[in-house]
């Protein structure tokens, strides 16, 4: 297990390394803005391309990763990843137009980021250690510490050196993905699948009733998570009585904090705690947070809420990746990518339900965090199910895998 450390610790540096990629340039949109003359539609674009890249690759990495190899694969996500950074910097400069510059840099690095979601988590998985569910949490927790780290290092090195100076920051945020990247070049890499055994196909997935439970599950757990994360710095406005540049900083890191800290916390006495408990546990924290925020007179009551949230829905992703190793052997890339895909849907469906429902009503924003209850709910009684249909559900892997 000694010679995997340090495979693990080059994965959780690829967690920081995904959230300098998703939180790095929207600290810089008013600076494109005034900078470039970009109009807000083509910001949003930039948005949505980052997405919606990521999300095509998670889909693209069935197909290819298994066939050229882990390890190519997670040095080239590096590569994009840096690539992305520094183009940055540079290819507003050198590209016809800034805007163009800005697009591309996006999409090299949108493609590192959606190979890391892909890649990462498998590897931790495979590799040998004495308590996987803890290595998962452990691993999902640096991406909170990785935007915490991102937003407060960049934010003083915009005080001490200003904000005009911001290409430089880019340079220097590349460089971790190049440092991560020859680490994955040495570091040992233990098979995805069992030795001699082949990964689930597509089509083997698609005919266990396991695998759609645990999709559903994966969609609620980001539509958990984000239903109350977008909406985190109206509650700091609200209950901390501060200005929107305050809020738009300490609502989205106190919630990265807190869910951070359940992840860290399951990572380190993961031992102690039964998995499955302590999903239950945290969904049901998870309803109360949102009844604080969605009933609560105060704001400061319903900011609470949204920190004590923050800590329900950490163990969620991570926790549904490792019963899905557990529950479904053997299923290779296709399984951690299809999971990433209905993740990131979940990602989208939350903060659109709450929208919506706001839009709709013409009510407050509580009425919509009210509304988006249901996907801690599903999520709760899917998971009673889940160790149910699992042991039904006693399917040969090996017919399973030879069917393309």
């Amino acid at each position: 297990m000694k010679n995997f450390q340090a495979t693990l610790t080059a994965c959780f540096v690829g967690y920081i390394v995904q959230a300098i990629i998703n939180n790095f340039a929207p600290l810089l949109f008013l600076t494109f803005q005034s900078q470039y003359q970009l109009p807000i539609t083509q910001i949003t674009l930039l948005v949505s391309i980052n997405f919606l890249t990521q999300l095509l690759v998670d889909f693209a990495a069935i197909f290819f990763v298994d066939r050229i190899g882990y390890r190519p694969s997670i040095v080239a996500a590096h590569g994009f990843a840096a690539a992305g950074l520094i183009g940055l910097a540079v290819f507003p400069a050198i590209f016809p137009s800034p805007f163009s510059g800005l697009l591309a840099a996006v999409v090299l690095y949108a493609i590192g980021g959606g190979l890391l979601e892909v890649l990462v988590s498998p590897i931790v998985e495979a590799s040998p250690t004495d308590h996987k569910e803890k290595a998962m949490s452990l691993l999902h927790s640096f991406y909170c510490w990785g935007y915490v780290g991102v937003v407060l290092l960049s934010t003083l090195f915009f005080a001490v050196f200003g904000i005009a100076r911001w290409q430089l920051l880019a340079m220097i945020w590349s460089l971790l993905p190049i440092a991560n990247l020859f680490v994955f070049m040495k570091v040992p890499l233990a098979p995805i699948v069992a030795e001699g055994a082949q990964g689930l196909s597509t089509r083997g997935l698609f005919k266990l009733k396991t695998f759609w439970l645990l999709l559903v599950m994966m969609v609620c757990a980001g539509a958990s998570e984000q239903a109350v994360s977008q909406w985190a710095s109206t509650f700091a406005e609200q209950g901390l009585g501060v200005s929107k540049t305050v809020g738009d900083l300490s609502g989205p890191m106190v919630f990265a904090l807190m869910m951070g800290a359940s992840r860290l916390l399951y990572g380190r006495f993961g031992e102690r705690i039964d998995l499955k408990r302590f999903m239950v546990f945290s969904l049901s924290l998870c309803l109360i947070a949102y009844g604080m925020i969605g009933l609560a007179k105060m704001p400061l009551i319903g900011f609470l809420g949204c920190g004590i949230s923050g800590f329900a829905v950490g163990i969620l992703w991570p926790g549904i990746f490792s019963f899905s190793a557990q529950y479904i052997r053997n299923g290779g890339t296709a399984l951690f990518a299809y999971l990433a895909l209905a993740g990131d849907l979940g990602c989208s469906l939350g903060p659109a339900v709450v929208g919506n429902v706001v839009e709709w009503s013409g009510a407050s924003l509580q009425l919509g965090i009210l509304a988006a209850v249901v996907f801690p709910l599903l999520l709760l009684v899917a998971l009673t199910f889940l160790h149910r249909i699992s042991r039904t559900e006693q399917v040969p892997l090996e017919i399973l895998s030879n069917q393309d």
